[in-house]
């Protein structure tokens, strides 16, 4: 069976092509001050007009979501929750649901709403999720206080968990691996987890975020890099 998966982060859009479990083919489009204004839009067309796909797996990376109990059921209010945390605009943005039952929260986000009718136009079974509900549901985790951070291009996402109950989560868009390293010690003062007490783990672009590893190993003690991204194996996306 012929499967697309694609993740869309803040300025990029990474695509694999896979059949019964092997990657064929995986490409990374970034946008930057050289590249063509629509270059996520055209790439997204490229691919899906590549070859008959049986299935499609879209993950959101994107910075626009909030996180509730599971059960919360006021899906109105989806988009004022989403609103607190960064611009949601109803006319350009899909709202979606993702629930993660053995944390026993839920996520809602937007998706651009250009990007799901192309998708949904395909007519295949569609398959939509939020990049933090997939990185939770990866994540083994024990009775302590843990610090999970997953590494992207230009953003990170992460959970601080204890005794098995998440805490916080945030994805932060990004220019500086220092940014990296300010925000997650800054949330680490603020809900009471000391560095010694604190296990640290990390996935995703370890090695293109080398100066946050380096960095966050002096302070910290119990640091440990759990999965690191290489070509054909993308930490969300597989």
């Amino acid at each position: 069976m012929n499967v697309l998966n694609l993740l869309f982060t803040k300025d990029g859009l990474i695509c694999q092509i896979a059949k019964n479990k092997s990657i064929l083919e995986e490409k990374s489009y970034f946008v930057t001050e050289e590249t063509p204004e629509n270059l996520i839009e055209d790439k997204l067309d490229e691919m899906l007009l590549k070859q008959r796909f049986e299935e499609i797996h879209v993950i959101s990376a994107l910075n626009h979501f909030t996180l509730m109990p599971e059960g919360f059921s006021e899906h109105d209010a989806g988009f004022e929750l989403i609103a607190f945390n960064a611009p949601a605009d109803r006319e350009k943005e899909e709202l979606m649901l993702s629930v993660n039952k053995r944390f026993g929260v839920q996520f809602y986000y937007t998706f651009p709403k250009n990007f799901y009718k192309k998708i949904k136009e395909l007519a295949v079974p569609v398959h939509f999720n939020f990049s933090g509900e997939k990185f939770l549901n990866s994540i083994n985790n024990k009775n302590n206080k843990e610090i999970h951070i997953n590494l992207y291009h230009n953003q990170c996402e992460f959970f601080a968990i204890d005794n098995k109950k998440v805490i916080l989560y945030n994805n932060l868009d990004v220019n500086s691996e220092v940014d990296f390293l300010y925000f997650v010690m800054f949330t680490l003062s603020k809900i009471g987890f000391g560095i010694n007490e604190t296990s640290f783990y990390a996935y995703g672009e370890t090695t293109e975020n080398e100066t946050f590893i380096s960095e966050l190993q002096k302070f910290v003690k119990n640091m440990r890099i759990v999965y690191d991204n290489v070509p054909n194996k993308n930490f969300i996306l597989n």
